[in-house]
């Protein structure tokens, strides 16, 4: 009794295959004028990425930060033993204030003498004298202000303090070390500002440089336009490739250094056959369509298909022909190729 059913609708499409296979929709492959396109896998790297090094020499008392932390911009990261610049800004202050007493005892000798010069009771010999004092004074009270500033500075080198808001990579000394100027301190990346790296062959950077349009197709298959695209002088010898980088839109969360990336280079147009996407099978390494004959049967077909166009449409690389039609329903088409055979073998 189970197996009535199918006997019957095996006998239905064995008498009758046309009107079975006539409710198959189908479509034919058309050629198209589309966009030359080339996918190359990219790198994402940090736009900001930096290792801070110490300006000034000092015992490391304190380190606010480890790797993983974000840091906010300017905020204190390592802190310096700072005894020594503090006595040293306290000295400078005091030669300052040394220099502006000088320069203002020096200035008013400078109005007497030059009153009594007016009258000419001196010489210009204690003329010059005067104002050759004053000239000297000016001078030590420049100096000391500058070197006020350079104290200051010293000061505030004691207080590491991040450039940009980011996270920490790597902590190159431990607490207790003593610091040296230029002594590299801390490492750390900006995920504000991201670019792709990418190697592009020596046969495309001519197209690329004269019009490209870019898009990146982030890990989670969102695609985003880049904002600018920069091609690198010179090719590596080894490989023939240019490096190219692509500076991504701010904002774009969820994305790391080192993480891979598909980068499509839009370049000029092609002529390409395209069929809707929904009538390609995919098993495991098999891409097949199913080709209905003028006899309206559905055959199996393998092709090689590219990437998506328009959404709803795949180019054919090879396997079919303009004009061949094409099962918009491949369950269904495989469904009636099964019970045609099972027809045909049981004749």
């Amino acid at each position: 009794m189970t197996h009535r059913p199918l006997m019957l609708i095996l006998f239905i499409l064995i008498c009758s295959p046309l009107q079975a296979t006539d409710s198959l929709l189908t479509e034919a492959a058309k050629l198209a004028t589309i966009p030359r396109t080339y996918q190359f896998d990219g790198v994402i790297e940090a736009t900001q990425q930096s290792t801070i090094s110490a300006q000034t020499q000092g015992q490391v008392t304190e380190i606010l930060v480890d790797v993983d932390d974000f840091v906010e911009q300017g905020s204190v990261i390592i802190r310096l033993k700072d005894t020594e610049q503090r006595a040293r800004l306290d000295q400078v202050k005091a030669e300052l204030n040394a220099a502006m007493a000088q320069l203002q005892e020096a200035r008013k000798e400078h109005e007497r003498t030059q009153e009594i010069f007016a009258r000419k009771l001196v010489a210009q010999s204690a003329m010059d004298k005067v104002t050759a004092t004053l000239k000297s004074a000016k001078a030590r009270q420049e100096a000391a202000s500058a070197a006020l500033s350079q104290a200051e500075e010293q000061l505030a080198y004691t207080q590491v303090r991040a450039p940009y808001s980011g996270i920490v990579t790597d902590r190159l000394i431990e607490l207790g070390e003593t610091a040296s100027p230029g002594q590299r301190l801390i490492s750390g990346i900006s995920l504000e500002l991201l670019r792709v790296s990418v190697e592009i062959p020596q046969s495309l950077v001519a197209d690329i440089r004269k019009q490209a349009n870019v898009e990146v197709i982030l890990p989670d298959n969102r695609v985003t336009a880049v904002e600018s695209v920069t091609i690198f002088p010179f090719a590596d010898p080894s490989g023939g490739t240019f490096k190219v980088r692509l500076k991504l839109p701010a904002g774009i969360t969820d994305l790391f250094p080192g993480m891979l990336v598909k980068t499509i280079f839009e370049i000029g147009q092609t002529e390409a056959l395209l069929i809707p996407a929904s009538s390609v099978i995919y098993r495991s390494e098999v891409t097949a369509v199913y080709v209905v004959d003028a006899d309206n049967r559905p055959l199996l077909r393998h092709i090689q298909a590219g990437q998506k166009r328009n959404g709803d449409r795949i180019t054919v690389l090879s396997g079919l022909d303009a004009d061949e039609r094409v099962a918009l329903d491949p369950i269904k088409a495989g469904s009636l190729l099964m019970l045609q055979s099972k027809g045909i073998a049981n004749e």
